[in-house]
C-alpha cells in the first residue's frame, strides 16, 4: 500500500465558542482505494497559506510512503529543514497527516485504532465541556455574572456531565505573563465559590487559564480558589517556563494541569521531569499524532501523570483523542465539546456517542469516524482570523 494524494478542507464552524472559528481536515489517499482523515489544530497562519504547507510536507514526505511506517516518516518530517526541534506548525501538519496515516491503518486491518495501540482498557470515557451559553444565549452573562453560571451549570449537570470548565481570569494577552489585579482575583474567587455553592459535590469544577499569570501571580490565584476543590489549574503560566509552572505546582494544592500548547515527547519529558503538571492535556492535531500521544502518555504512567486530551477545535482530533483514551490506563477525563451534537455530529457520517457524561468508544476500524465531505464544502471558511488568538492589547 503506498501514499498517493491529499486533500485539505477548511471548514467554517458557525460557533466559534464551540471549537473555534474554523477546523483544518485532511483527506489522505493510498493506491488501494483506503482514505484515511486527520486534522490540523492551532497553526499561526491563515489557512490559505497552511494548505500550501500541508501539500509541500505530504509531497516531500508521504507521496509513495508506506502509511504503516509512522515512526520512519515521523523522523524525516520532525528532522526537515535540519531542524529537529518542536515547531508547533510543522508538529501540527504532521500530527494531521499521522492520525489520516492510522485511520488508514485501522481500516487496513479491519480494527479501531485503540486495538493496535495497546488494547481497549476504558469501556467508557468521562467527558467535561466548557462553561457556554446556551445556543443563542448570552455568552458575556455566563462568563461575567456568577448566577447566571450557576444557572447554566446546574443545566449542565441535568444533561448529565459530572465536570465542567470555565475561565474566570480573563482575559489572556500576547503581553503575558502577568500579576491579577485585585479586581480579577476577587472575581475569580467569588465565581468559584458560586459554582461550588451551585453543584456541590455533584461536578467536579475545572480552572481554565492560559498562561496569563507569572508563577507568583498563579499561586495568588491559586490560593483564592482552593478551598473550593478545583479538579484542577490548567496552564498557570506560559509553556516557555516550565520551571515557574513547577514552582506553582509545588505552592499549590490544585493538580496542575497542561499540554495543549506543547507539543512532541520532548516538551512532556520536560515538563514530567520538573513535576510540573500532575495532568497532561496534549491536543493530538499538535502534539505530533497518536503514536507521540500514546508515548507520552506512556511516559506519564511513570511519573504517575494522567492524561486529559485537550479539544477546542473539531472532532476528527476528537475521535484520535477518543482512540488515545481508550487504550491508556492513566487516563483522567475527555475534553468535549458538549454532547458533541449540533455542528461537530453534522460534520461526520456517523456522530460520536455520548451517553450521561460518558463517551463510547466506536468498535469501527481506523479512528472511528468519517468526515462527511458534503457537509465540509458546503461550508467553506472565508474570514481573515486565525483559528486561535490572544487580546493585542495589555490587560
Amino acid at each position: 500500500m503506498k501514499l498517493t494524494d491529499i486533500r485539505t478542507f477548511v471548514v467554517a464552524n458557525p460557533d466559534i465558542y464551540r471549537g473555534g472559528p474554523y477546523w483544518v481536515f485532511v483527506k489522505v489517499t493510498t493506491d488501494t482505494g483506503i482514505v484515511g482523515y486527520g486534522e490540523v489544530y492551532g497553526v499561526a497562519f491563515h489557512p490559505t497559506a497552511l494548505v500550501g504547507m500541508i501539500d509541500d510536507v505530504f509531497a516531500r514526505h508521504f507521496t509513495g510512503a508506506d502509511p504503516f511506517k509512522i515512526e520512519r516518516l515521523w523522523r524525516q518530517v520532525y528532522s526537515s529543514g535540519f531542524s529537529q526541534r518542536p515547531d508547533p506548525t510543522v508538529m501540527g501538519i504532521l500530527s494531521g497527516i499521522e492520525i489520516a496515516c492510522w485511520d488508514i491503518i485501522g481500516k487496513a486491518l479491519e480494527k479501531p485504532v485503540y486495538a493496535l495501540l495497546g488494547g481497549q482498557v476504558h469501556e467508557r470515557l468521562r467527558t467535561y465541556t466548557y462553561l457556554n451559553a446556551a445556543p443563542g444565549g448570552d455568552q458575556n452573562a455566563v462568563h461575567n455574572d456568577p448566577d447566571a453560571a450557576a444557572e447554566r451549570a446546574l443545566e449542565y449537570i441535568a444533561q448529565g456531565f459530572t465536570a465542567l470548565k470555565f475561565d474566570p481570569a480573563r482575559p489572556y494577552t500576547a503581553f503575558d505573563p502577568r500579576q491579577l489585579s485585585q479586581e480579577t482575583l476577587s472575581f475569580a474567587e467569588r465565581y468559584t465559590a458560586r459554582l461550588r455553592e451551585a453543584v456541590g459535590d455533584r461536578c467536579d469544577l475545572l480552572i481554565g487559564t492560559h498562561g496569563e499569570m507569572t508563577p507568583t501571580g498563579a499561586i495568588r490565584l491559586a490560593e483564592r480558589l482552593a478551598p473550593y476543590d478545583p479538579l484542577w489549574l490548567e496552564e498557570p503560566t506560559p509553556p516557555d517556563n516550565i520551571a515557574g509552572m513547577a514552582q506553582v505546582a509545588r505552592a499549590s494544592r490544585i493538580p496542575i494541569s497542561t499540554g495543549e500548547r506543547l507539543t512532541t515527547k520532548y516538551e512532556f519529558a520536560d515538563l514530567l521531569r520538573h513535576d510540573a503538571a500532575a495532568i497532561l492535556q496534549m491536543n493530538l492535531g499538535r502534539v505530533g499524532g497518536l503514536l507521540e500521544a500514546k508515548k507520552i502518555a506512556g511516559m506519564g504512567e511513570a511519573f504517575h501523570a494522567q492524561i486529559a486530551p485537550h479539544l477546542f477545535c473539531g472532532p476528527i482530533v476528537g475521535a484520535a483523542n477518543i482512540q488515545l483514551s481508550a487504550c491508556s490506563p492513566n487516563f483522567l477525563i475527555l475534553e468535549g465539546i458538549e454532547q458533541w451534537g449540533g455542528f461537530h455530529a453534522k460534520i461526520l457520517k456517523t456522530p460520536i456517542v455520548w451517553q450521561d457524561g460518558y463517551v463510547i468508544p466506536p468498535d469501527a476500524p481506523g479512528i472511528g469516524v468519517e468526515l462527511n465531505e458534503a457537509v465540509a464544502e458546503a461550508h467553506p471558511y472565508s474570514g481573515d482570523r486565525l483559528q486561535l488568538r490572544m487580546q493585542d492589547d495589555p490587560a
